[in-house]
């Protein structure tokens, strides 16, 4: 085999120009993925050291600012099959500014907020310098890469003058230059979205979202194991350890109402609004996600007859709604698949209603019946589409007997 077609030394090729690129995520993206474990548990432990207005607001743009690194680093990689060496040096030099970011966290609202914005403004530059790279190359003829690398170099130098602003005008001006990475893939006329070419592989980046989904939702383990582990098992009453395992299958609930009816979904078609409604309920989803998990730790600050801590149960039953919501935005705008026949609109509405009605009633009644009504919103989710597909099913396959 010649260099050019070994996979250590052959150049990024666009897919639409591979022969046969597939949707198979590279394991130096899963390797990527992993650092936001990492990343993911300790904005959980800032949410839950955080519980108040401005806490989740700092919370919530932290967040949605270390997916955006994320998925647009994904993005390229979706875009270009890329697997030689020098990218995987590239991408080792992103996993470090990433590692930084994440140390920074738990201190980012005073002396970690240089060295947050300093790491994200080099992660976005690495980004840049991806896309430049195809450019250099010539393996992207049209503007795609130099446009793209352009408004990411521009952006990643905002981020690091941020890094040297006062209070509150550094939080404003890393947030403008958030907005504006969006607004530059969006924007009629100028916006990339516009250009033909990007298309990411839609099965690849399905694929990472529901890897990501993973280990968001798994953030929640985390929670409830440390939680109890700091606590001590030995100590705790029995009603403690069965609110702790009522997370846990909480937990695995969540993935499974993801998996069974959107995960791993394509988009329904190739138009701009619907890669974007994807794109951004899948964010929302992450973002609901962290706060079911920060939430369940309550579960074992509590036992059966004392209400629920309000603060957890507050973020618990919105992140469910929210939750719930995102799910409905995603199946709008994926395939069609025989599981939406069940999960229908209303039944996700219902889930909504209980989990709100939940939040108004949880500080007048124990955390036991809180847990039933809460319990009752996720279930739902699940039991109702089972149970309609079984009869459904069942009924079709006497009929033709």
């Amino acid at each position: 085999m010649s260099l050019e077609n070994h996979p250590m030394w052959r150049l990024p090729k666009h897919h639409l120009d591979h022969e046969d690129a597939h949707d198979h995520v590279h394991w130096v993206e899963l390797f990527y993925d992993l650092i936001h474990v990492v990343i993911i548990f300790l904005l959980g432990n800032f949410l839950s050291d955080h519980l108040s207005v401005d806490g989740f607001l700092a919370f919530a743009g932290l967040f949605i600012a270390v997916w955006f690194a994320w998925a647009d680093s994904s993005v390229f990689n979706s875009l270009y099959v890329s697997t030689d060496v020098k990218h995987r040096l590239i991408m080792s030099c992103q996993i470090v500014t990433a590692m930084v970011m994440a140390a920074s966290i738990p201190h980012v609202l005073d002396k970690g907020w240089m060295y947050f914005a300093l790491a994200y403004a080099a992660n976005r530059m690495i980004t840049a310098y991806l896309y430049h790279r195809t450019n250099r190359l010539g393996v992207e003829a049209t503007v795609l890469s130099r446009t793209v690398s352009r408004n990411f170099f521009v952006l990643a130098i905002v981020f690091a003058i941020s890094a040297f602003l006062p209070k509150p005008y550094n939080f404003a001006v890393f947030a403008l230059a958030i907005l504006s990475i969006q607004l530059l893939y969006m924007l009629p006329k100028i916006g990339v979205l516009d250009c033909k070419r990007f298309l990411p592989r839609l099965g690849h980046m399905s694929e990472r979202f529901a890897l990501l989904l993973l280990i968001v939702v798994g953030e929640g383990f985390f929670k409830l194991v440390i939680t109890l582990s700091e606590k001590g098992v030995y100590k705790v009453t029995p009603e403690v350890l069965f609110n702790f395992m009522f997370g846990g299958i909480a937990v695995f609930i969540q993935c499974w109402i993801y998996f069974d009816f959107v995960g791993n979904g394509k988009p329904k078609n190739q138009e701009k609004w619907t890669l974007v409604n994807w794109w951004l309920a899948h964010l929302f989803l992450m973002l609901s996600a962290v706060m079911v998990g920060v939430a369940l730790a309550g579960e074992v600050k509590v036992g059966f007859w004392d209400p629920y801590p309000l603060k957890y149960g507050a973020i618990g039953c919105i992140g469910l709604a929210s939750y719930l919501l995102c799910l409905l935005w995603i199946q709008f705008n994926i395939e069609e698949r025989i599981a939406h026949r069940f999960a229908t609109a209303k039944v996700r509405m219902f889930g909504v209603v209980l989990a709100l009605a939940t939040l108004l009633v949880l500080p007048y009644v124990p955390a036991l019946i809180g847990n039933l009504l809460w319990g009752a919103a996720l279930i739902s989710q699940i039991a109702i589409p089972v149970t309609r597909a079984y009869l459904t099913f069942s009924k079709e396959e006497q009929d033709k007997a």
